[in-house]
């Protein structure tokens, strides 16, 4: 599907309704509407979808079904959301797809162009308007099927909010003893390239990877009057997953085994 109106005058172009006005609706709205794309809103919830081909429901997971069942069913007309962990199911009866933007999205003029998202489709129809759509931003559509969206969004999950999770307990760290998170910044930034080029075990580097025992000893010592019991805890679970990259990469553990992949 197309979504350019760029076909010959008299004929009609898809015509798509962003339902949502949060910062992702706000968003794909806007950066639709600069791709050339025919677009209707961002609208509020309860918009019937009108005599758009395409609506796009940008609202809380809980607020899917309620949002789906508002929009009348029509026959050529496909329905999805942006949820990155609920199914197709919410949007029964019409047909379905899902689109969801592997990507931080902070207001309408967050970048979407080079990032991946998630797309799935109840038909042909659906599954190309959710690449279609993603495609027009300058996204790259990657097909994720309704069984692995959990397992998928928790990756996401991890990969990010887990992440900022523990820079700041670094930043924390780090202010105790003077510094501020600038200093730690180009430390995580290598760290990060690390592993998009070369994945976890290759990139890890430090103490625990090194064998030293004394020194990520001291370390927790220092830590163990500076920090709550919770943040103590997090520190020795951390050390103790690292300590588990650490064998991993020296071949003491295998690499696990992905699901589906052969024995």
């Amino acid at each position: 599907m197309d979504l350019r109106p760029r076909t010959p005058t008299g004929v009609p172009t898809p015509r798509v309704t962003v339902v949502g006005r949060g910062r992702l609706g706000t968003a794909l709205a806007a950066q639709l509407a600069s791709a050339g794309v025919h677009v209707d809103g961002p609208r509020g919830r309860g918009r019937d979808g009108g005599d758009a081909d395409v609506v796009l429901l940008c609202v809380p997971d809980g607020a899917i079904a309620d949002a789906a069942s508002a929009i009348a069913v029509r026959e050529g007309r496909v329905v999805g959301h942006c949820s990155g962990a609920t199914t197709l199911a919410p949007l029964a009866p019409h047909d379905a797809f899902s689109l969801h933007p592997l990507m931080t999205v902070t207001g309408p003029a967050s970048p979407l162009a080079g990032a991946p998202c998630a797309v799935a489709g109840s038909s042909p129809a659906a599954l190309a308007a959710a690449e279609a759509l993603g495609t027009a931003v300058g996204m790259r559509p990657l097909r994720v099927d309704d069984a692995d969206r959990a397992a998928y969004h928790a990756a996401a999950s991890v990969a990010a909010n887990y992440l900022l999770a523990v820079e700041d307990l670094a930043d924390r760290i780090a202010a105790g003893a003077g510094l501020d998170r600038a200093a730690l910044a180009p430390l995580v930034r290598a760290a990060v390239d690390g592993w998009q080029d070369r994945g976890a075990a290759a990139a890890l580097t430090g103490p625990v990877a090194r064998g030293d025992d004394a020194t990520v000893a001291r370390q927790r010592a220092a830590l163990a009057h500076r920090l709550p019991a919770d943040d103590l805890e997090l520190f020795d679970a951390l050390t103790a997953a690292t300590g588990r990259l650490a064998r991993r990469a020296a071949g003491v553990v295998p690499e696990p085994v992905a699901a589906g992949s052969a024995s």
